[in-house]
């Protein structure tokens, strides 16, 4: 599965510990993230420093769903549940 280009749920609705440049104590779930630009793409993407676990993240139907609110919700869950 490619990913959604402007999506951007992935980028908003985990929880990311890591340090991710700008944001050097990770992110807490439902925060965007200061890498998301206003079209919800990555500022890191195919960057060095992009954080491992971002760079990890694949895109998949049973994850992303078919809309871009339906990966909220999924991500949201997956949260929730861990």
């Amino acid at each position: 599965m490619e990913c959604r280009l402007g999506c951007g749920a992935c980028c908003i609705a985990p929880s990311i510990s890591s340090s991710i440049p700008g944001m050097e104590q990770g992110k807490p779930a439902g925060v965007r993230c200061v890498q998301l630009n206003e079209q919800n793409l990555c500022r890191l993407f195919g960057k060095p420093e992009r954080p491992k676990v971002c760079v990890d993240f694949k895109p998949c139907a049973s994850v992303c769903g078919s809309t871009n609110q339906q990966a909220m919700t999924n991500i949201d869950e997956l949260e929730r549940l861990t």
